[in-house]
C-alpha cells in the first residue's frame, strides 16, 4: 500500500468522524433546547392564576355557602310567598356548584382552602351546615356583604312575610358584597375562567337584586 492509499484513507476517516461529531452536538443541542423551550403542564398552568385570583376563589366559597344557609332558612318555614320561595331555590341551585368550581380551582392551582389568616376555615366548605361564626371568618379580608351571627339568628326567628322580607333584604346586602369582590376579581384576576365567572356572578346577581327590589314592593 503506498503513501497516497494511506493519506486516502485517514482523511476519510477524518471525515466521518467530523460527521458524527456534528450530528451528535446538533442532537444534544435540539434536545437540550427542547427542554428548555417546553414547561411543565404545572409550570404552564401556575403562570395562568395570580393571587387575585385565589383569594377571590377562596372568599366566594364560604360567600355562597352563607347563601345557601339563608336560603335553605327560609325555605324550611311556611308561609312563604311563592315568588321568594322560588327565588331561593334558584339561588341555591346557582351557587352551589359555583363552590364546587371554586374548589376545583384551588385544588388544581395546589392552594389550601383557606389563606393564613383564616385558621379555622380548613376544608371544603359545600357540605357545612353552617358558617355563621366560624373560626377565621372575620379575619378574611373584604368579606363584603356576610351576615352577621345575629343577622342569621333574626332570620332564623321571623316567620312568614316578615321572614320572606328579611331574607330579600339581607340576600339585597349579600349580593351586592358579591358583586364588589367579582368587580375587583375582574379587574385584578389573571385566570380567564375565573374571570369569567365573577362576569357572570356580577351580571346574574345585580338581575336578582332587581327581582329583589321589586319582591320587597309587593310584600
Amino acid at each position: 500500500m503506498n503513501k497516497k492509499t494511506l493519506a486516502a484513507g485517514a482523511i476519510a476517516l477524518a471525515v466521518t468522524f467530523a460527521t458524527s461529531a456534528c450530528s451528535d452536538s446538533g442532537g444534544d443541542e435540539a434536545t437540550t433546547a427542547t427542554a428548555t423551550s417546553a414547561p411543565t403542564s404545572a409550570e404552564a398552568n401556575s403562570a395562568r392564576f395570580d393571587q387575585d385570583d385565589v383569594m377571590f376563589s377562596r372568599m366566594m366559597i364560604p360567600h355562597h355557602a352563607q347563601a345557601i344557609e339563608m336560603s335553605d332558612m327560609l325555605l324550611a318555614k311556611d308561609g312563604i310567598p311563592e315568588p321568594v320561595r322560588a327565588l331561593a331555590e334558584q339561588i341555591k341551585a346557582e351557587q352551589q356548584p359555583e363552590i364546587e368550581q371554586f374548589e376545583a380551582w384551588l385544588e388544581e392551582w395546589g392552594m389550601p382552602m383557606h389563606g393564613g389568616n383564616a385558621p379555622g376555615m380548613n376544608g371544603h366548605m359545600s357540605g357545612m351546615p353552617s358558617v355563621s361564626g366560624m373560626p377565621g371568618m372575620d379575619d378574611m379580608p373584604h368579606m363584603d356583604g356576610m351576615m352577621s351571627e345575629q343577622d342569621m339568628q333574626a332570620l332564623s326567628d321571623a316567620q312568614g312575610v316578615d321572614a320572606a322580607r328579611l331574607y330579600l333584604e339581607q340576600m339585597i346586602v349579600h349580593h351586592e358584597g358579591a358583586i364588589e369582590m367579582a368587580q375587583d376579581e375582574i379587574e385584578d384576576g389573571q385566570y380567564p375562567e375565573t374571570v369569567e365567572l365573577a362576569r357572570t356572578i356580577a351580571d346574574t346577581q345585580q338581575k336578582e337584586i332587581d327581582t329583589m327590589r321589586q319582591l320587597l314592593t309587593t310584600l
